[in-house]
């Protein structure tokens, strides 16, 4: 498995890909942030918090990450390389999770930059350091578990089809229907109690539950769960694919 972490990183970082995922990220966030004017801008809010970041955060992410994820296996397959894995002494398992993270981390990498945004609201408020830490460390927290299940996602995404442009729509499409498919369903019943379990059935409210500075172990169950079983149908997918 570390035998294939350290190839993904280095595909990413040996191509302008990694370069080019990492900046774009922290383009886009630094313009929504700083520059654009608009509901996510942090000196027109007016209070010294970071709630505009992890609200836009995964948003870029789903477009992102399936950007990242989308050669993982459809180029290995077109390119006839995924063979050559297969007769090498790697459990399927290990390719996978190899692959996964690879991806993951190249998403940490972007991520890390963005501490500096916690310095800049420590320094904007009126008394300097007058901020939740708590529910900063729990956003980034619940950030991490959500670009996990990305991750996962995009994977399967690039295991069902060797077109890139595919697995990248495919990606972006699985990712929107998990994190806002569910909660968007939920606002056609009038019912409460059917609103609040399609809306759980969704990451966005485990992602905000997280994100309040409260870690409880459903939303980390949660997202665990679902990142294993889209990791699982990556490899029973791959699977046939070696047969």
């Amino acid at each position: 498995m570390l035998a294939i972490f350290r190839k993904e990183i280095q595909s990413f970082f040996t191509s302008p890909i990694g370069y080019l995922i990492v900046g774009l990220f922290l383009l886009l966030n630094g313009l929504f942030l700083w520059v654009f004017k608009g509901d996510f801008n942090i000196l027109d809010n007016g209070f010294a918090d970071l709630s505009s970041f992890f609200l836009l955060a995964p948003w870029v992410f789903l477009f992102l990450i399936p950007a990242i994820t989308m050669r993982s296996f459809s180029e290995e397959t077109k390119m006839g390389t995924l063979e050559l894995l297969y007769i090498k002494p790697l459990s399927l398992w290990s390719i996978v999770l190899g692959k996964f993270w690879g991806a993951l981390a190249l998403c940490v990498i972007a991520v890390i930059p963005t501490i500096i945004y916690v310095f800049c609201i420590s320094a904007l408020g009126i008394t300097a350091g007058n901020f939740d830490l708590g529910v900063v460390l729990g956003s980034y927290f619940g950030l991490l578990f959500l670009m996990a299940t990305y991750v996962a996602i995009g994977l399967l995404a690039s295991v069902l089809n060797e077109n890139q442009i595919v697995a990248f729509i495919i990606g972006i499409v699985l990712c929107f229907l998990l994190f806002y498919g569910f909660e968007a369903l939920s606002t056609l019943f009038n019912d409460g109690a059917t609103r609040e379990l399609l809306s759980r059935c969704g990451a966005k409210a485990h992602f905000e539950s997280i994100a309040r500075g409260i870690i409880d172990t459903r939303d980390i169950v949660y997202f665990v769960s679902v990142t294993f079983f889209f990791l699982f149908l990556t490899h029973l997918r791959a699977k046939n694919l070696s047969k």
